[in-house]
């Protein structure tokens, strides 16, 4: 048993689209929500939570971190030489680049906000959580659930005792978020699903491209405890996506999945950015994130899409702008 107990989740997006009104409208009609709680400082993760709470009236969500990736030193060398490439760019745009530092996101603080405010649930992205804060948050009643790309991680999630699995296909946008980012094409969203299965008897959330009910009650006929719609939900009213991510969500075609934006791959809409830098970029996160994080926040500003992480799913043309409990309504037509 788990305290996930709806079929549809929404997927955390940090960055901007996951808001407390996105996750309160996805609660109230129905679903399960978490809240992105990457890239917040630990005071308003904190404020977010209680807010969350409130306006939810005690229903159960899930807040989503990033648990820190080690700093590998031979990285600095590839960041220099990648901020080399983008300075022309820079330039033109008149925007300083970013130090590319490498932090944690304030990782342990954020921690001890979640044991104090004790959500129903904690996912993890990027990196396996330290064994004893699975332990601290299980023992304050929190359930933990890690993301995996490949069938073969979900025996170290088993070693590490988690309480569930969220299964991340290929066709996901947004960054991938199991804890070995290889680079590589991986399984699609189905087929990790009944490998993911095959092996353990953790409940699974499907997650990746899920764009329409059909798709939705498929992954839930083939095993799925849940399915968690991220991109699905970028046009809702609540959501906090920018201006120009909404529109271009609906006049571009093509994805592909790029290191170029902030050294961890990741699914975006196809652009001139992506063409020119997802060759040259190293794998270094978060200090990529950091160097390239003024330019972006300059393409939303200005509504420049090409300067602009546009993070989407493979579904994302079927995309619809309206209030969030319309679209889960939508996606749940045939539950």
């Amino acid at each position: 048993m788990t305290v996930l107990d709806r079929r549809v989740v929404l997927a955390p997006m940090a960055g901007g689209p996951s808001t407390v009104d996105l996750a309160t409208a996805v609660t109230v009609a129905g679903g399960f929500a978490f809240l992105a709680g990457a890239y917040l400082t630990p005071d308003r993760l904190r404020d977010d939570i209680v807010l969350l709470r409130s306006a939810v009236g005690g229903a159960a969500f899930g807040v989503n971190l990033f648990a820190p990736n080690p700093y590998e030193p031979g990285s600095a060398a590839r960041v220099l030489e990648f901020a080399t490439r983008l300075q022309p760019l820079a330039d033109k745009a008149g925007v300083p680049l970013g130090d590319p530092v490498h932090d944690d996101d304030s990782f342990d603080a954020k921690i001890e906000v979640l044991l104090a405010e004790r959500p129903a649930a904690v996912s993890f992205a990027f990196a396996w959580p330290p064994a004893d804060v699975v332990d601290r948050l299980r023992a304050a009643g929190i359930e933990v659930w890690v993301t995996v790309n490949d069938a073969s991680e979900t025996a170290w999630a088993d070693e590490l005792g988690v309480d569930g699995l969220v299964a991340q296909g290929w066709e996901a946008g947004g960054h991938r978020g199991g804890p070995v980012d290889s680079g590589h094409h991986q399984a699609p969203t189905r087929l990790l699903l009944q490998s993911i299965r095959a092996v353990t008897s953790l409940p699974v959330v499907a997650t990746g491209g899920v764009a329409d009910p059909t798709h939705l009650a498929g992954l839930l006929a083939a095993g799925a405890h849940a399915v968690a719609c991220g991109t699905a939900f970028l046009r809702a009213d609540e959501a906090g996506t920018a201006e120009v991510h909404r529109h271009e969500l609906t006049h571009r075609a093509d994805t592909v999945v790029t290191r170029a934006f902030t050294g961890r791959s990741a699914r975006a809409l196809v652009t001139s950015w992506t063409e020119v830098f997802t060759e040259v970029a190293p794998a270094a996160y978060p200090q990529v994130h950091h160097l390239t994080a003024p330019l972006r926040a300059h393409g939303k500003a200005t509504g420049q899409p090409d300067l602009v992480h546009l993070w989407a799913g493979t579904g994302h043309r079927t995309t619809r702008q309206g209030p969030a409990s319309e679209i889960l309504e939508q996606l749940s037509a045939r539950l």
